[in-house]
């Protein structure tokens, strides 16, 4: 990240020194006149949402979450730090280099939130607009420090703008704690910021105070069942297991009654469906557009969920109906577990509805299938664009949406009489039946655990339900490794190299 950092805190004293200049060149920003305006402020503002758009950060949400787990795998022929991270081989984690590049712009992410955090105060426009700027930034700082802990444990906290090379030495926080209590507070910060604002049309790539209410959801039940299930560091915390299952119970509560905006789509397909990107499902979803001259302007994320077929546009059918529509070929590299794939139930709709098995011609002909005619794998429909452009899709991580805080809330609220009405819905929306009733606190949220592995499935969200939940060893490839190494990845050796003052 340093490397990054230097480049960054070089141009910006290079600017900073330009002030002392008798003629400013046309067009000159500097950090005390590019705030001034509402739009100066916004731009800083979608530059802290950009660092999660890079190609490094975006496809390290489904190597991080997904690969490592029993969903998902990749090709033989892939790069040897994402096999890595597919086949557990911890002796090269330290200097992975898909780990090295989230964990740099995470930090980038942080820094540029820091900026509008520091600046914004001080615009020459109305409160209302800072506090929109403002909700947001904390929201995303929180957002980049919760990825980052629940992937290498104790992390360095930025709680300022970095600015000079001494301030990149910051040392880890001392424990879960202190980190935690940082994310929460700037949840919390972001929630009262934006406490009249509440989308009346989910916003492709930008947060209200419902996405800041599920994010807060979500770290307290990740403290809650990390610390009940015995996981490392999350043990030792100074927080009661029971009033962390009620504040996310609280909080996933808040999101799903206190609001008309957000809600469960009728049916699978349109929950997916690229057009549909300001569907009620979609509490906060990645800015992409297939419309963008950059890569991380447009996606590529379809390219890698889709074996090669035939080097041509392919059809795949539209659920039951008797619609199909266009896609790519692909580069194969997020392929499907077969034996996760066969733990499905037959009759569930994310399994034949959402995993393609067959694809077509433009006449509706099958030109391959899995198991034996040309497929490779079933792949992920999760991420189809038929409008594609080239390799240009609108594909997007969903990174948060509304089934996933109703399992939050039915987890962390155990059997009520809501909980089984929401997970009942997201069943029954899959064709499957109703969980049994009177199940006990700890069996229900067993079956949530389970439900989660399906409904969340390529997602980018399964490695962090098996950590908190304390079950890595259930992987066989991470079955024999030490408590830290399955718990955490570690931080990148050219950090450590770099700040002085990691010490681990």
């Amino acid at each position: 990240m340093k490397n990054i950092i230097r480049s960054l805190i070089f141009l910006c004293i290079f600017i900073l020194n330009a002030c002392n200049l008798t003629e400013k060149p046309y067009g000159f920003y500097s950090e005390s006149n590019f705030y001034k305006t509402v739009d100066d402020a916004e731009s800083a503002l979608l530059y802290a949402y950009g660092a999660m758009t890079y190609i490094e950060y975006s496809r390290s949400i489904f190597f991080l979450g997904d690969m490592p787990t029993e969903e998902m795998t990749t090709k033989s022929d892939a790069s040897a730090e994402n096999r890595n991270l597919d086949e557990w081989n911890i002796t090269n984690f330290n200097t992975n280099a898909t780990l090295e590049r989230f964990f740099q712009y995470s930090y980038i992410g942080i820094n540029r939130a820091n900026a509008v955090i520091k600046n914004v105060p001080n615009g020459e426009f109305g409160q209302t607009y800072k506090d929109q700027f403002l909700g947001e930034a904390y929201f995303l700082r929180a957002y980049y420090y919760f990825s980052l802990t629940k992937n290498f444990g104790l992390v360095p906290l930025h709680k300022s703008v970095v600015e000079t090379l001494e301030q990149t030495n910051s040392p880890l926080a001392k424990d879960m704690d202190e980190v935690y209590d940082f994310i929460i507070s700037d949840c919390e910060t972001s929630i009262n910021y934006l406490k009249n604002t509440v989308h009346s049309t989910p916003k492709i790539g930008r947060v209200d105070r419902v996405a800041a209410e599920a994010l807060l959801s979500k770290v307290y039940l990740y403290i809650a069942s990390a610390k009940e299930h015995n996981v490392l560091l999350y043990r030792d915390m100074n927080k009661d297991i029971d009033e962390m299952y009620s504040k996310a119970a609280y909080f996933a509560n808040e999101v799903i009654t206190k609001q008309s905006t957000y809600g469960f789509e009728d049916n699978l397909i349109d929950l997916y469906d690229v057009e549909n990107a300001r569907g009620k499902e979609k509490i906060f979803i990645m800015g992409m557009d297939r419309t963008g001259i950059e890569e991380g302007e447009y996606s590529k994320i379809s390219k890698m969920f889709i074996p090669y077929i035939a080097g041509a546009k392919v059809y795949i059918k539209q659920g039951d109906n008797d619609e199909y529509i266009p896609t790519h070929d692909g580069w194969e590299e997020y392929q499907t577990e077969i034996d996760f794939y066969n733990s499905f139930a037959s009759t569930d709709k994310r399994k034949t509805h959402l995993i393609v098995d067959k694809v077509y011609n433009e006449n509706k002909e099958i030109i391959a299938s899995w198991p034996d005619n040309g497929l490779k794998y079933p792949f992920s429909r999760k991420y189809i664009d038929p409008q594609f452009i080239a390799d240009k899709t609108s594909t997007r991580p969903y990174l948060i949406r509304y089934s996933d805080i109703a399992l939050v809330y039915a987890e962390a609220a155990g059997p009520t009489k809501e909980s089984y009405n929401l997970v009942n819905y997201i069943r029954e929306r899959a064709g499957l039946e109703p969980l049994p009733s009177n199940l006990n606190k700890n069996d229900f949220r067993k079956r949530i655990y389970e439900e989660r592995k399906y409904e969340m499935a390529f997602e980018g969200d399964r490695m962090y339900d098996i950590r908190r939940w304390n079950l890595i060893s259930e992987i066989q490839e991470a079955s024999n490794l030490t408590e830290e190494e399955s718990t955490f990845y570690p931080i990148p050796q050219t950090e450590i190299d770099l700040n002085n003052s990691i010490i681990k």
